[in-house]
């Protein structure tokens, strides 16, 4: 078989990394968490929430060759907005801030691209930066998750709080402000911390409505959208919030316990990879070890 037209060997190598790019989108998408609701309320206060003060506007137009780097990747991927939603939803953690979070991108890319090229000696390969450009957001998406997971696993205790103070003759932002007394500023998980958030915001001048939407948007969990939805609700019907909190929080009780059962079923088919992958081929050469020996050693017997 004679050598690869060169051609040939570049289209091939093109449709290995656009493939590799394509399975690695359909994946992320595939196990990303759902998107917040598009209505154009939540959509405004969101582009108010991570435009009016941008992480990235230290960066200089005419500066080093980094900050030239940066603001071409923003201004092609629009990447700004997107990177400060992922740190807001993160929790506004220091480190990393959104730039931070951009460098680790060009990094990854970098990386991804040099090592192709300098593993096969193909400089085509250097393309391959771009699925490494898009590793991050992996990452960056399991923090997301983790904390989410953090206040869902507080959340239908503080509604069942909430209905109890609401109960007792308070209204709603008055119940939240006495359960966060109640806590510790160094107890406080995530979920009283963007409660406490909500409630300087309150304080600071936002509506109700637009303080509960900007707490539905930094979580981004459907169980705290439908629990701001249930209050704006109320609040606009005048209907009795008590018997709608206890019933939401039961429903997310309920949900939570078929979660579980559902994890528990699934559980006997996942055990069955590392079976085979660790406990059989063990147990196999246990058992045949010594007959193998045998058989190596003194012949078959007969």
């Amino acid at each position: 078989m004679g050598p690869i037209d060169p051609s040939i060997h570049y289209l091939l190598l093109t449709i290995s990394i656009l493939g590799s790019m394509a399975a690695y989108t359909a994946i992320s998408r595939m196990f990303a968490p759902p998107d917040a609701d598009a209505d154009g309320d939540l959509s405004r206060l969101a582009k108010n929430e991570v435009g009016t003060s941008s992480a990235f506007s230290s960066l200089n137009p005419h500066g080093g060759l980094l900050d030239r780097l940066d603001l071409l990747l923003l201004k092609t991927f629009h990447l700004d907005v997107k990177l400060e939603e992922m740190h807001m939803m993160m929790g506004r953690p220091v480190k990393p801030s959104p730039l931070d979070m951009l460098h680790l991108k060009e990094f990854f890319a970098a990386a991804f691209g040099a090592g192709a090229c300098l593993a096969t000696g193909e400089w085509v390969l250097l393309a391959f930066g771009a699925v490494g450009f898009f590793v991050p957001d992996s990452i960056f998406m399991g923090r997301i998750r983790k904390r989410q997971q953090d206040i869902m696993r507080n959340f239908p205790t503080f509604v069942d709080l909430m209905a109890l103070t609401i109960e007792a003759g308070l209204d709603y932002m008055a119940a939240i402000e006495r359960i966060l007394k109640n806590i510790r500023p160094e107890q406080r998980t995530e979920l009283e911390k963007e409660l406490e958030k909500m409630i300087n915001e309150v304080q600071l001048g936002y509506t109700r409505r637009d303080a509960l939407k900007r707490l539905a948007m930094r979580t981004g969990i459907s169980e705290v959208r439908s629990f701001v939805g249930l209050i704006i609700q109320s609040d606009e019907l005048g209907t009795s919030l008590v018997e709608l909190l206890r019933n939401y929080a039961a429903d997310m009780r309920f949900r939570r316990l078929n979660k579980a059962e559902k994890q528990a079923a699934q559980a006997a088919t996942k055990m069955l990879i590392p079976l085979f992958i660790f406990i059989f081929p063990t147990v196999f050469i246990m058992m045949l070890a010594p007959m193998m020996k045998s058989l190596i050693q003194g012949g078959l017997g007969f």
